[in-house]
C-alpha cells in the first residue's frame, strides 16, 4: 500500500465549517435530550443466581457433566427475563412450556448413557442450552413480524436455516427479542411491540435491529443468541449493550428464514446472520455450527498466532459528512487497545492508519444497497407485497392514524431520494467500494486486522438517533465490503455506558477477528455484568 493511500486527504474549508455547525447542533440536541430525560434511568434487579453468569459454552459442559440440568438452567433464565422484561421490553414472544419439555428430553438423553460426554460434545455441543433470537429470524411457531404491524399475527412455519442448525447442535429456542420496524433503523422500536430500553440506562437506546437481543443478553436474560446485520444490526446493539457480536464473511451463513429477505444476490452478500454472546468463547463454536457446510472455508479450528498478526487501527472515519465526531471516551479506549497490543506483541505489529475512502462510507452504503428490482424501503413497509404511499402515511402519522413508525416513514423517504441503480452516481460509488475493498485486502492479507470504532458515540438517548441518522456508517461500510467483523466490549465509560471497538479482517479470516476478541476480553474484561448479590 502506498503512503498516499494511507494519508488523510485534505478537507475543504466548506466541509470543516459544515462539520463545526453539525457539531454545535449535536451539542444542542444532546442538551435538549438531557433536559427531557433528566437523571439516569432505572436500575436492573441484581443477579442472585450464579447460573446467569456462565457462558453458553460453560453451561453446555456442565449440563453434559450433569453438574447442572438443562431444566435448571432454562428455569434460571426464564426467571431472569420475567424480572427484567417489564423494565426493558426486550422479549416479545416466548415458548417456555415447549422449551422446558425439550430441556427435560435433553436431560433424559444425557442420563441414558446413549452417548459419552465426548460424543455429546461433538454431536450436540450446546445440548440443553437455551437460546434466543430476534423477531425477524424464523423460529417455528413463534412470531415472525420484523416489527411490522401488518405482520403482527404472523408466525413462522419453519426454523430459519441458522436456528435449525443451532437446534441440531442441541440449543433450545425459548425467547424472541425486539427489533426496529423492518430491521432498518438503529433503535429497536415498532408499533407491534414498542420500544426496548438499555439495561445500563433505561433512558438510552439498545441499537437496532438486533437491539432486543443485545439487551436481553446484557441483562443476563439469555446465555446467547442469533442476530442479523445488513448495516450494523449485530454490531451496534452488541456495542450499545456491552456484549460480543460477529458479522460473518459474506455468503458464509445462510440467510434463509430472515425477513425481510434481500432483493438481489448482491444485497444477500451484505446481509449476515451471526452469533451474539456475552462471552467471546461462545462465538467460535456458534459460527462453526451456523456456517454449516461452508464452515470449512473459515478454518476455525486452525490456531491463530496472535504474535504474528498485524494490527492496524483507525480512530475515526476522517470526517464523514453529517457523522458525529468520535467520543473522547471511545478514542481513549481505542488508544488503550493499541497500547496493550503494542506492549504485548511489539510496537512493530501495531500501526495507525487513515484510509481516506472511509470518509464516504454512508454514500457508498446507500448507493450499493440499490438494486435492479425497482423496490425500496416503501416496498418493505408494504410487507414485500406493495409499495406504501409514504407521504399519505406521514399525514396519517401526524393525526395518530398510521401503523408505521415515524422513523420508518422517514427512512422510506430518504431511500427514495438515493441514486438509482445503474446511474452514473451508482457506478461511481460501486467503483469506490471496489477500490476500498482492494485497498483493505492488500493491507490486511491473511494475517492482518483493522480495529475501528463500532460507532462514533456511546448509546444515545431514545429518539436521539433521528438527529444523527448517518452514524451507522461506521458499521454499514463493512457490510457492502463483505468482510467479517466482531464487536468487542471494552468496559464502561464516564457515562456508565459500554465502550467498544470492531475488529475487521479479510474474507473468510473470521478466526482472526474472534481470536483478537478473545485477547481483548482477557485484557479489558469484556461484558460488565449487572449488580450481583449471591
Amino acid at each position: 500500500m502506498s503512503e498516499k493511500q494511507l494519508e488523510q486527504n485534505s478537507v475543504p474549508l466548506s466541509r470543516v465549517i459544515g462539520a463545526y455547525i453539525f457539531g454545535l447542533l449535536q451539542t444542542f440536541f444532546r442538551f435538549i435530550f438531557r433536559l427531557i430525560y433528566g437523571a439516569k434511568g432505572k436500575s436492573m434487579p441484581p443477579i442472585t443466581d450464579p447460573i446467569l453468569l456462565e457462558s453458553a459454552t460453560s453451561l453446555a459442559r456442565k449440563i453434559r457433566n450433569q453438574e447442572l440440568s438443562s431444566v435448571q438452567v432454562l428455569e434460571s433464565f426464564i426467571r431472569r427475563i420475567k424480572e427484567v422484561n417489564p423494565l426493558l421490553n426486550c422479549v416479545v414472544d416466548e415458548r417456555y412450556d415447549e422449551a422446558l419439555k425439550e430441556a427435560a428430553a435433553a436431560d433424559a438423553l444425557i442420563k441414558s448413557g446413549q452417548y459419552t460426554k465426548e460424543e455429546l460434545a461433538t454431536l450436540k455441543p450446546f445440548l440443553g442450552v437455551p437460546i434466543s433470537t430476534k423477531d425477524c429470524i424464523a423460529v417455528k411457531g413463534m412470531l415472525h413480524t420484523a416489527g411490522l404491524y401488518s405482520r403482527r399475527e404472523v408466525r413462522a412455519a419453519d426454523d430459519s436455516d441458522a436456528m435449525g442448525l443451532m437446534r441440531k447442535a442441541g440449543a433450545i429456542p425459548f425467547a424472541l427479542t425486539n427489533v426496529s420496524e423492518m430491521c432498518m433503523w438503529w433503535e429497536s422500536n415498532n408499533t407491534v411491540h414498542g420500544r426496548t430500553n438499555n439495561a445500563y440506562d433505561t433512558n438510552r437506546i439498545v441499537g437496532g435491529s438486533s437491539g432486543g437481543e443485545g439487551c436481553v443478553q446484557s441483562a443476563a436474560g439469555s446465555p446467547f443468541g442469533l442476530g442479523s446485520d445488513i448495516g450494523g444490526s449485530i454490531r451496534m446493539p452488541a456495542f450499545f449493550n456491552g456484549i460480543f457480536g460477529h458479522k460473518p464473511s459474506k455468503f458464509i451463513v445462510s440467510n434463509k428464514g430472515q425477513f425481510p429477505s434481500p432483493f438481489s444476490e448482491e444485497q444477500n452478500s451484505f446481509l449476515g446472520l451471526g452469533p451474539m454472546s456475552r462471552f467471546a468463547e461462545d462465538l467460535r463454536p456458534m459460527l462453526q455450527i451456523m456456517a454449516g457446510e461452508r464452515a470449512d472455508l473459515l478454518r476455525l479450528d486452525k490456531p491463530v498466532e496472535l504474535d504474528k498478526i498485524k494490527f492496524f487501527y483507525q480512530e475515526s472515519d476522517g470526517g464523514g459528512r453529517m457523522v458525529s465526531a468520535v467520543d473522547k471516551d471511545l478514542l481513549l479506549a481505542m488508544r488503550r487497545v493499541a497500547d496493550h497490543l503494542s506492549k504485548k506483541f511489539g510496537a512493530g505489529q501495531v500501526k495507525q492508519v487513515q484510509l481516506p475512502q472511509i470518509r464516504q462510507s454512508a454514500a457508498i452504503w446507500f448507493a450499493n444497497m440499490r438494486d435492479d428490482s425497482g423496490h425500496g424501503f416503501s416496498y418493505q413497509l408494504g410487507d414485500l407485497r406493495y409499495d406504501i404511499n409514504t407521504y399519505l402515511e406521514l399525514l396519517k402519522w401526524l393525526v395518530g392514524a398510521s401503523k408505521h413508525t415515524l422513523i420508518g416513514l422517514i427512512t422510506a423517504v430518504m431511500d427514495n431520494a438515493q441514486c438509482q441503480h445503474g446511474s452514473s452516481k451508482y457506478k461511481h460509488m460501486v467503483a469506490k467500494r471496489d477500490n476500498l475493498r482492494a485497498t483493505l485486502q492488500q493491507l490486511l492479507g491473511d494475517n492482518g486486522v483493522l480495529i475501528y470504532p463500532t460507532h462514533p458515540t456511546v448509546a444515545p438517548y431514545h429518539n436521539e438517533p433521528i438527529t444523527r441518522p448517518i452514524n451507522f456508517s461506521y458499521t454499514g461500510i463493512v457490510n457492502v465490503l463483505g468482510f467479517p467483523a466482531t464487536a468487542v466490549p471494552l468496559g464502561l465509560g464516564s457515562e456508565g455506558l459500554p465502550l467498544g471497538v470492531q475488529v475487521i479482517a479479510n474474507f473468510n479470516e473470521d478466526r482472526l477477528c474472534l481470536a483478537v476478541a478473545e485477547e481483548l476480553e482477557r485484557a479489558f474484561g469484556g461484558w460488565v455484568r449487572p449488580e450481583v448479590r449471591l
